[in-house]
């Protein structure tokens, strides 16, 4: 495989961001790897960062550290929103967003919309500190393509979560205007949206991008960041929006349990560092 390489007797996997950064990862042992319709699949058990989903070469999440952008893509869209009970998940396949919206007793429903049903069966079979061998029977899972899904359906969620890879290959269409139109349409009159918008370190015109083309679709726009170790950069952000509700008192009634998400961090979150406000302006 491309991606793994051995290194006096070691192996290692070394992940290329943008052709300029390399990041190694020394490697116990490959669990799995297969090649699925839509891209390479491996779990890979890593020294520092255990049981982790790599596809094509890139990795998504860690047993270590997944649970932090699990959660803040997660609570804060729960959060802001006052009573969400139909939730569309755009990705995930990793089943760590359903395991943190399931949390919410509201929810009624969850519309899971990964294209690749193998990352659901090797997150659930070997990444357990990840997926939590999610079982719940809100959880429809729908292995399908999410810009398709969002065209057929009108009018039907409270709160989409778009849990993306990078913006390249079978991705890259889930950062488009289009797309995030047909999102804005399957959303209630009431509904909001939040997803992964890379790097501010690396990616700042992804970030501002991203806030452009929903300032075309929502009256209520917002950034949050969070620091995930794995990916490169470390500070990540997340782009909100927002047809009606907006997220200042998201705090208030906070009683989930979580290992990084809690009153203080759902505050504090949507303060930006400087360098991102002189961008987004």
């Amino acid at each position: 495989m491309k991606w793994l390489k051995e290194v006096d007797g070691e192996l290692w996997l070394t992940e290329d961001d943008r052709e300029n950064l390399k990041l190694s990862y020394r490697v116990k042992k490959v669990i799995h790897a297969e090649q699925s319709p839509f891209q390479h699949v491996m779990i890979l058990d890593t020294y520092d960062f255990g049981p982790t989903l790599v596809l094509d070469g890139v990795i998504q999440t860690t047993s270590i550290d997944g649970f932090i952008y699990n959660e803040m893509i997660t609570h804060i869209p729960m959060m802001t929103h006052p009573k969400p009970e139909n939730v569309l998940i755009i990705g995930g396949g990793d089943c760590g967003v359903a395991r943190e919206v399931v949390k919410y007793d509201s929810v009624t429903r969850v519309d899971m919309v990964e294209i690749d049903e193998l990352v659901v069966k090797l997150s659930k079979k070997h990444l357990p500190e990840v997926s939590g061998n999610l079982s719940d029977p809100r959880v429809n899972f729908i292995y399908a393509d999410g810009t398709k899904h969002v065209r057929n359906q009108p009018n039907q969620y409270d709160v989409v979560i778009i849990d993306s890879s990078d913006p390249i290959g079978p991705a890259t269409q889930l950062f488009s205007l289009e797309f995030y139109t047909g999102v804005a349409a399957s959303l209630k009159a009431d509904g909001l949206m939040v997803c992964q918008s890379q790097s501010p370190i690396f990616h700042m015109d992804i970030v501002n991008e991203t806030q452009t083309k929903l300032k075309t679709l929502f009256p209520h726009t917002d950034v949050y960041t969070a620091v995930v170790p794995t990916y490169p950069g470390g500070l990540w952000s997340f782009s909100l929006g927002s047809k009606k509700y907006t997220p200042e008192s998201i705090a208030t009634g906070w009683d989930k349990a979580a290992s990084y998400v809690n009153a203080d961090i759902l505050e504090r979150c949507f303060s930006i560092p400087e360098f991102m406000k002189q961008a987004l302006k």
